[in-house]
């Protein structure tokens, strides 16, 4: 049993979460689906959380098979420029700002 349990930890991912915020921001659910939609095939992301509320975008990902800068150059694909940020950054919304995404 103790030699399974040390096999499963030496075998264990090390797993990283990066917080990025977008340009333009997200204004609604139909912002973040498409966030989460352009993103959910790239390679070594294993969880991705968006919260339009605090403009922010939480991946969870392999940093085997991707980097922070891999993740970053992603989102040019879907006309998004995305900047890391903190947990405890304070995003000002810019309330003016129409949402394409309806």
């Amino acid at each position: 049993m103790l030699m399974l349990m040390v096999a499963m930890i030496a075998t264990a991912k090390d797993i990283k979460t990066v917080i990025f915020t977008t340009t333009p921001q997200m204004h609604c659910a139909n912002c973040e689906a498409k966030v989460k939609n352009n993103l959910r095939f790239v390679k070594g992301i294993k969880e991705i959380k968006t919260n339009a509320e605090t403009q922010k975008v939480y991946i969870t990902y392999d940093p085997k098979k991707t980097t922070e800068e891999q993740l970053q150059k992603s989102f040019t694909k879907f006309g998004y420029k995305a900047e890391k940020t903190t947990e405890d950054a304070k995003i000002p919304v810019h309330e003016n700002e129409e949402c394409d995404n309806m």
